[in-house]
Formats: structure tokens, sequence, C-alpha cells
């Protein structure tokens, strides 16, 4: 029975994680440390768990999941890490470069099972589609494009000094992982137009950027927090990568059925759970002492594109991405 522990419940997300790991017989879900006493006690509430303050819950579990807000992701991977804890990170790795870089530092010299939380590559449509590219290869790459355009979230996310900054941050590392994953190329260059049109906040909501891939290939993504509240479901995920020989279009939303009434709008969405994906993933990879699917590297090469997007948003000028 691998021990589990929540660090943090401040992202969306957790209510998922922990709903996923109490309900596997492999895992025993621990308790949820937090901060915020009373955020950490009613998820423990919700969950059916405990809160503990952080050195207990450390000393008790055997891996942890951090879904505190993003300028927190540091100061909890190293506690864990330094405590001989397992982690699974909430993306992105990081707000900036230079901690993404000190957190693969810490996985390296620590050699703890770690992960980040890129789902996407385990939904069905991705799944396929890189099954596809590998039996019926497309040609030589030309071009790709993406979105994820999805509601504001409001709280932290809308913070800069907790989230780092805003859609280009929450969003657009979800589309450039999965590109380099399905491509085995990652970003080199980027030129992004940013700016804050759709809400009244202090982080951007809008963007378009226009990257090159280490090879030249073009590739154009919009990562808005565009959606408006009434959306059937919390936004959208596409891909799509065109070659000489053919294109691969993926479309993460489109396997779901809306049932419209005068009652408002329902999504239930079939295939595989992207989330069920990525938590057994991490929980096999504890158990067999390997590295989970998306390791702190990848999570860096992502970070380090939403640098240079921001960058490039505020000089205007196209800029070379870089990890360190």
């Amino acid at each position: 029975m691998i021990r589990v522990g929540i660090l943090s419940a401040a992202h969306s997300h957790t209510d998922a994680y922990a709903g996923l790991l109490a309900g596997r017989e492999d895992c025993g879900l621990v308790g949820v440390a937090d901060r915020d006493e009373e955020r950490g006690r009613e998820a423990a509430d919700r969950y059916g768990t405990d809160y503990l303050p952080a050195d207990r819950l450390l000393k008790s579990i055997d891996a942890g999941v951090i879904c505190a807000a993003n300028a927190s992701h540091l100061e909890w991977f190293e506690r864990a890490a330094m405590a001989g804890v397992d982690v699974l990170c909430e993306k992105p790795l990081a707000p900036t470069v230079a901690e993404a870089r000190a957190i693969v530092d810490c996985w390296e010299e620590t050699e703890i099972v770690a992960g980040v939380a890129m789902p996407l590559r385990f939904c069905g449509p991705a799944v396929r589609a890189r099954e596809r590219l590998a039996e019926d290869p497309i040609g030589s790459l030309r071009a790709l494009s993406g979105t994820n355009r999805g509601k504001m979230p409001g709280g932290w996310f809308a913070d800069p000094d907790r989230a780092g900054g805003g859609a280009v941050m929450d969003h657009s590392v979800h589309i450039v992982d999965l590109a380099t994953h399905l491509t085995g190329r990652r970003v080199a260059e980027v030129y992004a137009e940013v700016d804050t049109r759709f809400h009244d906040i202090a982080v951007d909501d809008v963007n378009v950027l226009s990257m090159e891939l280490a090879d030249g290939t073009p590739f154009l993504l919009d990562g808005s927090w565009s959606k408006p509240d009434a959306w059937h479901t919390w936004g959208d995920a596409t891909l799509e990568l065109v070659g000489e020989e053919g294109t691969v279009a993926i479309d993460y939303t489109d396997q779901s059925v809306v049932h419209t009434t005068e009652s408002g709008v329902g999504t239930a969405f079939y295939g595989p759970d992207a989330d069920a994906g990525l938590i057994a993933d991490f929980v096999e990879s504890v158990r067999e002492g390997r590295d989970p699917e998306i390791t702190p590297d990848e999570g860096l090469a992502a970070v380090a594109v939403v640098e240079a997007a921001y960058e490039s948003a505020e000089t205007g000028e196209a800029v070379a991405v870089a990890e360190r």
C-alpha cells in the first residue's frame, strides 16, 4: 500500500486527484497539509482523511501530490524531496525558469521519483494520435497549431505574486508539452502577443504565441482565458500537426456529449480519463521506482517557453527559449 498525501489543496485540480487516489486499492490517502488551515481541513473532510501539519504528514507518506499555488511549488518540492517523499507536482512546474531549474536540480540530487501533472498526454485523442503517427507517419513536419482556450479560473490564478502570470502561465504549458511529446522536438523561439482584454484582473487573459521548433517548424498557439462562464465545459484543448504526407488533429473536448435544456447545459465526457491516466502512471512509477511519463526536466522545458513568451510580449521581439 502506497501512502499518499496532498501537499496543499490550493489548486482546482486537487479534488479530482484526491478522489482518484482514494479510489485506488493500492493507495491510502493519509492526509492533507496546507498553509491555509481552514482550506486544508475542509479538503480533508471532503476526502475523508486527516488534516496534518506538513512535517508530520511528510514523515507519514511515501508520495505527495503538490497542488499549491505556482509560487509555492519549489518550497513544497524541496521539503518533500528532503524527506525522501516522491512527488507529483501540479503544472506549471514553477513560475520562473530559475525556480524550475532548482526543482530539477533537487530531483537529480535526491533521486526521488518525480512527475509533473500534464494530463493531456493521457487523454484518448492524444494516446491514439501517438499510435497513429507510429503506424502511419505523416512525413516531414511542416506546421503545428493548437488552442487551449478556457474560462478564467479566478482566485489566486489572477494574483501575479502567487501565480506568476496569467493565461500564458496556466494554459500554454499543456499544448507545448503535448506538441513536444508527439514530435520529439522542443520549442526554440517564441514571439508572443499578450494582453488583458476579457476580465478586470492583474494578469494576462489573452495570448497568441507564434513559435518555432528546434528544426524551424512553425507552431501557432492560442492559450487564452476567453471562454464565457456559461460555456458548457471548462474550455478546449486542440492540436493539429501538418506533415508533407498527411495531418493529425487532436480535440480533447470533442469526446463528449452535450445536453442542453431550458434548465441549462450539461457535458459528459467519454473515453479514457486523462487525470486517471496521470495518477495511475505516477502511482505505478512510485511502486516500480521508475520515472513517470512527464519528468521535471520536461516541466522545465515548458516553463522556459512561458518565460520567453512573457519576455517577447515585453520587448516586442522574438525570444530564444533558454532552460538555464
